[in-house]
């Protein structure tokens, strides 16, 4: 998403030499959307997908639409939810056009449309896996229930949702739920949004960074979030890594049907995500790490106050 929109300026140069380097790296999964700069995130991986599609499991999403001809993130006036069926047959032909593909390894819903049954949604989604367009399908975002109920209708491989050491909604219900059913947790956001890291200064962002908006980043969220990320990046330093590779480690840690999916844009932090796989946690630290979030609970909410109405409960 980053490198499409969202999080300041972009570089398409630095975008394509990154995806390029992922494959060097072997970093095989790759998860966009129709909505990141309204699909023009798409059409930046089909100029790397071209050439090396058997390389990649590709996935993207569909469910977010903007009104007026213009784009926006989830919670702004001009971004809305549609997970009906006649939208999802043409979303899918779209994004097969800007990704230059034949099929979508893994197809998500991007959100629970409240005003359309969930059975209604997978039902025209499991329409796409006859027809040869998608091979999986996924949710995000979903309650268990909602997992349940789209479950029954067509077999659910992912559900993305946040998870981080920020952001831990999805523990109980949603978790127990996807391992009973043997279905994937996809954890979007796994540096919640840069603040594991201990290098984000938000006064440096730019205007059109949407991370200006969210609350966690505001009056006595900031401070504390200030305070956990030194905490964890204290607890790096005695593991000689980098406060990033220590939270993909953690969540590398808790079951191997957890997937983060850590953004960047740019090589340098592509190559220090992908040696999180080398850090090894023992009890101790994670001890250590649950303590630091315990004392530094008040982080705040994920998304403001409008974005969270579009999560399914």
């Amino acid at each position: 998403m980053g490198m499409s929109y969202a999080y300041g300026p972009t570089n398409e140069k630095e975008s394509l030499a990154t995806l390029y380097r992922a494959l060097e790296l072997g970093v095989n999964f790759w998860d966009t959307a129709d909505m990141y700069a309204d699909g023009k995130n798409e059409e930046l991986i089909s100029k790397v997908l071209k050439g090396y599609r058997d390389k990649v499991f590709l996935a993207t999403k569909f469910g977010f639409r903007f009104r007026n001809g213009a784009t926006g993130y989830a919670g702004t006036a001009n971004v809305y939810a549609d997970a009906s069926p006649a939208w999802i047959k043409k979303a899918i032909d779209l994004s097969l056009k800007r990704l230059r593909t034949d099929v979508i390894d893994l197809y998500y819903a991007h959100r629970v449309d409240p005003n359309v049954p969930i059975e209604e949604t997978v039902g025209a989604m499991a329409e796409l896996v006859k027809a040869g367009k998608v091979k999986y399908l996924g949710l995000s975002e979903a309650s268990a229930a909602t997992i349940r109920r789209a479950n029954e209708i067509h077999p659910i491989s992912a559900l993305q949702s946040e998870y981080s050491l920020l952001t831990r909604d999805v523990e109980g219900d949603i978790l127990k739920t996807t391992r009973e059913l043997g279905i994937s947790l996809v954890a979007y956001s796994p540096l919640a949004r840069g603040i594991a890291t201990n290098t984000l200064n938000v006064a440096n962002l730019s205007e059109d960074d949407f991370r200006k908006t969210q609350p966690r980043y505001q009056a006595e969220f900031a401070e504390n979030n200030r305070q956990l990320a030194e905490g964890l990046a204290s607890i790096a330093k005695t593991k000689n890594c980098t406060p990033a590779q220590l939270a993909l480690a953690w969540l590398l840690s808790q079951r191997e049907d957890i997937i983060p999916i850590p953004g960047t844009k740019k090589r340098k932090y592509l190559e220090e995500n992908a040696e999180a796989i080398n850090v090894d946690l023992t009890e101790a630290d994670l001890s250590a790490i649950q303590d630091l979030l315990i004392r530094f609970s008040n982080t705040g909410p994920r998304y403001s106050e409008s974005a969270m109405k579009l999560i399914d409960k």
